[in-house]
């Protein structure tokens, strides 16, 4: 189950994403990330070849998922907590399987421009929008987080076109080498709080300009994207406790104390 709110929660029963795919490949694995709600699991492994078919990639890259039980990470993010969040890199899946240590050093592919108000032409392409596009046409999804250069590239690139799925895609900092899939919460868990729902029209409304303003752009965003590390126990759902608490399984001991190492 998916107890609580993305950025405040934990997960009961989680499962792990295999490392590798038949369309994918999971990134940094000396993390430990990649686990999710069998949903989430579920959604990915329907959407990897979803997404190789539309653009014409081998695969997709996958990034951080959640801890084994979910809870607050010690860096990279505030949310990916209760199993329903994953990043997915730009950069498509190469025609062979990535060493480990390729998996913990390889950069994403960054398609935000140096000034932070345009995508990078050197790096953006038209897949990148059919690879978002399909990632926001699955009914569970609830956001896509992006960069706010590339919202704005895709409401310029969209304009007369269908642009009903646009409404799922939200600028968020950061975000400039991959996506934020959020799943919505699962019908089996009652205490996965919702996020609110999207507002009206598909976001390429004056509302878009808030992001290019100079207090914006002039923050800096940490090296690891923030960090839940602060938060409590006694400031998560009360069922948090009996499951961040429960002994480990002899076969899950190993896979859940893994040490998270730099970035």
């Amino acid at each position: 189950m998916a107890i609580g709110y993305y950025p405040s929660g934990c997960l009961q029963g989680g499962v792990e994403l295999p490392m590798t795919g038949p369309t994918w490949q999971v990134m940094r694995l000396s993390r430990n990330r990649n686990w999710g709600h069998p949903e989430l699991v579920q959604f990915l492994e329907r959407f990897a070849p979803l997404a190789a078919q539309a653009t014409g990639w081998k695969g997709i890259l996958i990034g951080d998922m959640a801890q084994p039980r979910g809870g607050p990470l010690p860096f990279g993010h505030k949310s990916h907590q209760i199993g329903l969040d994953v990043d997915i890199w730009f950069m498509p899946m190469p025609d062979r399987v990535f060493s480990k240590e390729e998996r913990e050093d390889i950069l994403g592919s960054n398609v935000v421009a140096a000034d932070g108000k345009h995508v990078n032409d050197k790096t953006w392409s038209p897949a990148d929008v059919t690879f978002i596009r399909t990632a926001a046409e699955q009914p569970e999804v609830e956001r896509v987080l992006v960069n706010a250069a590339i919202k704005k590239e895709l409401c310029r690139i969209e304009g007369q076109n269908d642009r009903s799925w646009m409404s799922k895609v939200r600028p968020w900092y950061g975000h400039d080498d991959h996506i934020h899939v959020r799943l919505k919460c699962p019908a089996d868990s009652p205490n996965c709080r919702a996020q609110p729902p999207v507002p009206g029209g598909d976001g390429c409304d004056k509302s878009l300009d808030h992001w290019f303003t100079d207090s914006i752009l002039r923050i800096k965003i940490p090296e690891f994207g923030g960090s839940s590390a602060g938060l409590k126990l006694k400031d998560l759902p009360p069922a948090c406790a009996a499951v961040l608490n429960a002994p480990a399984s002899p076969g899950s001991a190993a896979t859940e104390e893994r040490a998270e190492p730099r970035k």
